[in-house]
């Protein structure tokens, strides 16, 4: 898939991958979204659950940026090549929590995602380096990492999973 390199190229790749997986979601029981196995131990709710977390990571690190702070990336206390402790960590701090918080919390994180991108110029989401936080990259390559591509990942493994499951 190519990368956007348009405020609306980004916005419309967003919300396109968002949608598939809301259909998608639409047609599960509660049951079946809290079952473990989906993706690993992961359940469709622990799944929700992860992506929230990493769209709310990309906001805050873009909020730290602006008020001039460095934040740590990709989470305090973890670096790129700890992502699987960093994602268990996520796992274990949603995993007791009710299906229905976990779908009110993804929702208000898209919204809340959404509101930021639409206050942002081109030349800050596509501006290499724009943010010191961002180093060589742009804004937008993290957020479409942390959003659209995430949002992809977690619907193949869900349907992957579903597919086990039902065999």
């Amino acid at each position: 898939m190519p990368k956007p390199t348009t405020k609306s190229q980004l916005l419309a790749e967003i919300q396109k991958e968002r949608d598939a997986p809301e259909e998608f979601l639409s047609t599960l029981s509660p049951e079946q979204m809290t079952q473990p196995g989906m993706l690993g131990e992961w359940s469709v709710k622990d799944v929700l659950a992860h992506l929230f977390e990493w769209e709310q990571m990309v906001l805050n690190w873009h909020a730290a940026g602006l008020r001039g702070q460095g934040p740590p990336i990709p989470a305090d206390g973890f670096n790129w090549g700890q992502l699987p402790q960093l994602n268990q960590r996520i796992y274990e701090k949603h995993r007791d929590r009710a299906l229905q918080d976990i779908l009110k919390q993804f929702k208000a994180t898209h919204r809340k995602m959404q509101k930021t991108l639409e206050g942002l110029s081109e030349k800050d989401l596509f501006t290499p380096g724009r943010y010191a936080w961002t180093k060589k990259l742009t804004l937008a390559a993290y957020i479409t990492s942390c959003t659209s591509s995430h949002f992809r990942w977690a619907r193949a493994g869900i349907r992957k999973g579903l597919k086990a499951k039902s065999s």
